[in-house]
């Protein structure tokens, strides 16, 4: 038996976001498929209190949070810890912690895989020393694992470009939106609404999206995100609360309910700008709907060229009024092709367990 350590979330069973999912549907594959690996998952935890084991996967917990500026210490501890435990690989997810790598490859012969994220010093918000430091993570992460993953190919075209390196393209399911079962939203949904689904943050072109709806009020938007959690939200928030069509809710993390909210959608608008694949499309694409997506280049590698892609608040509201019924069935139906075909969780999981064994 291999013994892998997942290290870069807040932990399993997954209540937080990308990186937490992708683990725990790891944790699933190894369970029910027998896989030759042992799995060990590191967890953010103001104790060591919790449960050992989790499906199957040891539990190791460390007193820090695992997002913000201590997410580098509980990486970096999470990654030595490994290597005492002589596990035989790790799985690092995002570059955080990447400054250890240097040290951690001329101490230990684990295999180190390393999911590198989006492009993270390119984002927004981001400035001075920050900025400086991720884009070393990343030139040390490509640099010293010995295999890199991109989730999208326009990320694995920046490391190619970049790095002259080649690395594995392998994205997140999303099927798992889907397979459970349906509990209902006890808030209000609006008839015949497009959904809005992100962080609350420039990069996701929020302003555009709410300025589109807001001048075409005979259509409906709900958008749900974290209105409270930045000036930049908060402002957004009491811009367009006035507005009777468009519905701004808070965060939502239990997925039985974002199921019912997301099957009784008609649209999904999706406007992120960086970050190569989202987790929030690949799911909304296994619901049949049509999407308008942000014009990027990781957006339209995702979807492979069969959404529309909009640059403006005025593009967004065109495609609005000019797509068809037939062009939305049509859309829709490619949209759950590609999502069956590419982002199942069975497809990624034995896209990650073949690097382990290899």
């Amino acid at each position: 038996m291999k013994r892998i350590s997942i290290i870069g979330t807040v932990g399993v069973p997954a209540a937080y976001g990308g990186f937490e999912t992708l683990a725990e549907n790891l944790v699933d594959f190894a369970q029910r498929d027998n896989a030759e690996i042992r799995l060990a998952v590191y967890c953010s935890g103001k104790s060591s209190t919790g449960p050992k084991y989790y499906k199957g996967a040891e539990l190791r917990y460390l007193r820090l949070n695992a997002n913000g500026v201590s997410s580098i210490a509980y990486d970096l501890l999470s990654m030595f810890s490994a290597l005492r435990r002589r596990d035989d690989a790790i799985l690092l997810l995002g570059v955080s912690g990447a400054i250890g790598l240097p040290l951690f490859k001329l101490l230990s012969p684990a295999k180190v895989v390393t999911n590198i994220d989006g492009i993270e010093w390119k984002r927004e918000k981001w400035r001075g020393a920050a900025k400086r430091f991720l884009r070393l993570s990343e030139a040390l992460a490509v640099r010293f694992s010995d295999v890199v993953i991109a989730d999208n190919e326009g990320i694995a075209e920046h490391v190619r470009t970049t790095y002259n390196r080649d690395c594995e393209v392998i994205a997140y399911g999303g099927d798992h939106s889907v397979s459970i079962a349906e509990v209902k939203f006890d808030g209000y949904l609006p008839e015949n609404y497009a959904l809005a689904l992100c962080r609350i943050e420039p990069e996701n072109n929020i302003e555009m999206i709410l300025d589109a709806y807001a001048r075409l009020q005979q259509y409906q938007l709900v958008f749900i995100g974290n209105w409270s959690g930045s000036e930049f939200g908060k402002s957004m928030k009491k811009r367009f609360s006035e507005y009777n069509n468009i519905q701004l809710i808070d965060p939502i993390y239990d997925v039985a309910v974002l199921k019912h909210i997301r099957k009784n959608a008609s649209l999904y608008i999706h406007g992120h700008s960086a970050g190569g694949t989202n987790p929030s499309l690949v799911e909304m694409m296994h619901f049949r709907l049509p999407v308008l997506a942000y014009d990027c280049v990781f957006n339209r590698y995702s979807t492979e060229e069969q959404a529309l892609y909009f640059k403006s608040a005025s593009d967004l509201r065109s495609m609005i009024v000019n797509l068809s019924d037939e062009g939305r069935s049509e859309m829709a139906n490619a949209m759950q092709e590609i999502a069956m075909r590419r982002y199942t969780w069975e497809i990624i999981g034995l896209d990650y367990f073949k690097l382990f064994l290899d």
